[in-house]
């Protein structure tokens, strides 16, 4: 399989040999490109078409949410992961708005840097256990407004919700339920696809409001 193709997007050149540092032992990912601003960024992807952008979130001209958005918008198909040294649910919320994928906090444990950026690109990722406790408290308070119910689903989908909300992998959930991991994959498709949901995270966020949380 060829390496992911990866930008490094951060104004501080040590940050950005730090993260180089972290990804060049692994064969699987190629630094193609470095920007020092969120414009930079941007045009970088159109030059390169990485397969993921790691996005700082505090950088000049645009920053790393208003160059997420933009490369969302023009290359919907690249992957964005935001850095950031702030836990703040806000700003994890705001990213994932603004069209990210990912929020790595950067004081994170290298290994743990790279077993998220392995899961969020074969399509099998949550953000860390802390920042989705964090996340899941902050959409609680929320209003359920016209959400759709539980009901609408299947009993096997409801299952795999609660997984979901319990923060197991695709992997986690086929063993558990003794099916293919494809088939978990094409069952949370259909799931985000009924409630109209856009991603884990807010398929996570759902589980529980909905009081879905598998025991």
């Amino acid at each position: 399989m060829n390496p992911y193709r990866v930008i490094i997007a951060d104004d501080h050149p040590m940050a950005r040999l730090a993260i180089r540092s972290l990804l060049d032992p692994d064969p699987s990912f190629e630094v193609v490109g470095e920007a020092v601003n969120g414009e930079d960024a941007f045009q970088l992807c159109g030059e390169l078409q990485p397969d993921l952008v790691l996005m700082d979130i505090n950088m000049p001209k645009w920053s790393g949410l208003e160059a997420t958005r933009e490369v969302k918008k023009a290359y919907p198909h690249i992957k964005v992961v935001i850095l950031s040294v702030s836990d703040d649910v806000g700003d994890l919320i705001t990213a994932i708005q603004f069209g990210a994928q990912g929020y790595l906090l950067k004081n994170l444990e290298p290994d743990d840097w790279i077993n998220y950026l392995h899961a969020l690109l074969c399509e099998d990722s949550l953000p860390s256990r802390e920042m989705a406790t964090r996340l899941f408290h902050h959409f609680r308070q929320e209003e359920l407004g016209d959400e759709l119910k539980p009901d609408v689903l299947t009993p096997r989908e409801r299952e795999i919700v609660m997984y979901v909300g319990a923060g197991r992998t695709n992997r986690e959930i086929s063993d558990a339920l003794v099916i293919a991991e494809n088939t978990v994959k094409n069952h949370i498709k259909n799931i985000l696809d009924k409630l109209q949901l856009a991603n884990r995270v807010q398929l996570a966020a759902y589980a529980v409001r909905h009081h879905l949380l598998k025991k």
